[in-house]
């Protein structure tokens, strides 16, 4: 159930419905009352709090249709936002939508428009905000190295992705331009898959923890189990081997 916050009063949300349109340049009845009935459901603070994401991304050059045909509206913006940062049940008290009957008199369900990377990156900030805790996090690599930098007691190999992956219908598709990766191995773990990279179409096969460090340009990977494809093959065959 959607408790309404302050302004609690209609003339309240009312004025500050109007100070929010006024800035994003919305002059229609439609939107003005869309805008009236954000400032209803979600309170004050949170709608003037989606309007200084919108002026920050509209500051930033704007925010694209997903087509690419047109940058959105300072409106739009504000209104993409919202339907991207708030509950069900508030975007269902917010955008009341009528329904456009198929033939035969059937309602069609609107169509869910398509999230973009520049729909990501807009959201972004309020992503940080509220933040969960990831209990485990794990990241594979599988690369060919090219080149190898010891240094002490750790072994350094820089990878590149440009390739990618077929993902699931909906995720957004990243910019082109490939993920840098610096796989920090223990030299303990790299003496064991050293000989076998000799091989020309072996591959190094690494599991670690991801983190970033602002003076490298990708992720940085603490590796925490170290093979190759050619090693586990072996394995593999040993195993299937049979016995005595």
């Amino acid at each position: 159930m959607i408790e309404e916050r302050t302004p609690t009063t209609a003339a309240g949300f009312g004025a500050v419905a109007a100070v929010i349109a006024d800035k994003l340049g919305e002059t229609e009845d439609v939107p003005r009352r869309q805008i009236r009935r954000t400032v209803q459901t979600l309170g004050e603070e949170r709608a003037r709090a989606f309007l200084a994401e919108t002026l920050a991304v509209e500051a930033r050059g704007g925010l694209s249709l997903p087509d690419g045909s047109r940058r959105r509206t300072p409106g739009g913006v504000f209104f993409h936002l919202v339907r991207m940062g708030i509950a069900p049940d508030e975007r269902k008290a917010i955008f009341v939508q009528g329904r456009v009957p198929r033939q035969g008199g059937a309602p069609a369900a609107p169509a869910t428009p398509a999230f973009t990377w520049d729909d990501y990156g807009a959201l972004a900030p309020a992503l940080a905000r509220g933040m969960g805790e990831a209990s485990t996090v794990k990241i594979t690599v599988i690369g060919r190295p090219q080149q190898v930098q010891a240094r002490g007691e750790v072994v350094i190999v820089p990878l590149r992705s440009e390739k990618l992956p077929t993902l699931p219908k909906g995720l957004p598709t990243p910019p082109a331009g490939g993920t840098a990766y610096a796989v920090l191995i223990a030299r303990k773990q790299w003496q064991k898959v050293a000989e076998a990279l000799q091989q020309p179409g072996d591959r190094l096969v690494v599991e670690g923890y991801p983190t970033l460090d602002p003076r490298f340009p990708g992720i940085t990977v603490l590796a925490t189990s170290v093979t190759t494809t050619g090693l586990q093959a072996a394995k593999r065959e040993a195993q299937r081997a049979p016995q005595g």
